[in-house]
């Protein structure tokens, strides 16, 4: 079992034991792609972890964005924090319905607005139902609470960061995508996006980084599973995806492994794939 920290991972015996804790905050960040046919609102009002509030990806964004769930702007991100009982002093605890799928980009956006006491529930909901454990079906009681947003500019990269570094091969860019996704063996799930990857990066899909149980291999193994893939970790990372989710997972096995260097590429392959301007590699390369 992975050890518990707060500003990372912690397991269900910790959030059981600390559930009842007047600072503790616990998000619902359940997200699906379509194909997955699940409705993550519709889950949620059928059970949650007590005391869970729902955290919706795709409406706490930049809806002035084309790009899907892109980081909203920082007045937003307060106000539905404010909204939704969330601020200064709170230990979160963020999880999904998928096992370990969404809940990692909530805590990198939490990460990104500068509050560090966030972790994400190793295994998630899936695990906790597993192990028999208290649910229910109610909205808690909200009460307001101010929270305070440093934003860290450096935790996130944009399409013109990520060509620059892509050019300059001094970055390491980690695509979360499938393998076939990455080799453009398949067609993309959102329309108009070609098939491929960005020049130079390496893949790493965020399945690999896990147990069969959903819960996030130890530092060890992970460090072992980047190396695997040819990754440089002595370099600065970027990570990404298709639409800025499943990258947080490495951002997350990254920080597990103590490394620090690292950024989420927001747009992803659903921005890069988009423009005929950029280029695309097929295959391994």
């Amino acid at each position: 079992m992975a050890q518990d920290d707060p500003k990372t991972l912690v397991s269900t015996d910790w959030l059981a034991r600390h559930l009842k804790d007047p600072d503790l905050r616990v998000l619902d960040a359940s997200w699906y792609l379509p194909a997955m046919a699940r409705n993550a609102r519709s889950e949620y009002d059928a059970a949650h972890v007590p005391g869970a509030r729902f955290f919706d990806i795709d409406d706490i964004s930049d809806q002035r964005s084309d790009l899907p769930h892109m980081v909203p702007p920082v007045e937003k991100f307060m106000s539905r924090m404010r909204d939704m009982g969330v601020g200064d002093g709170h230990q979160i605890v963020v999880y999904d319905g998928a096992g370990l799928f969404s809940a990692a980009r909530v805590w990198w956006l939490f990460k990104l607005m500068g509050h560090d006491d966030v972790a994400v529930l190793d295994g998630g909901f899936p695990k906790w139902q597993a192990e028999g454990r208290e649910v229910e079906d109610m909205p808690p009681v909200v009460r307001d609470r101010h929270m305070t947003v440093r934003r860290q500019n450096h935790m996130v990269r944009d399409v013109t960061q990520v060509s620059a570094a892509a050019k300059l091969g001094d970055t390491e860019i980690i695509d979360a995508r499938a393998a076939e996704r990455f080799r453009g063996e398949v067609p993309e799930p959102r329309e108009g996006l070609r098939a491929g990857h960005i020049p130079g990066s390496r893949n790493v899909p965020f399945g690999v980084l896990l147990n069969g149980d959903g819960t996030m291999k130890d530092p060890e193994a992970l460090r072992a599973t980047f190396e695997a893939a040819g990754v440089d970790l002595e370099k600065p990372a970027i990570t990404s995806c298709g639409s800025g989710v499943t990258a947080a997972i490495l951002n997350l096995a990254l920080t597990r492994m103590g490394k620090s260097d690292h950024s989420l590429y927001d747009g992803s392959w659903s921005e890069w794939g988009l423009f005929p301007t950029l280029p695309v590699a097929t295959g391994d390369d």
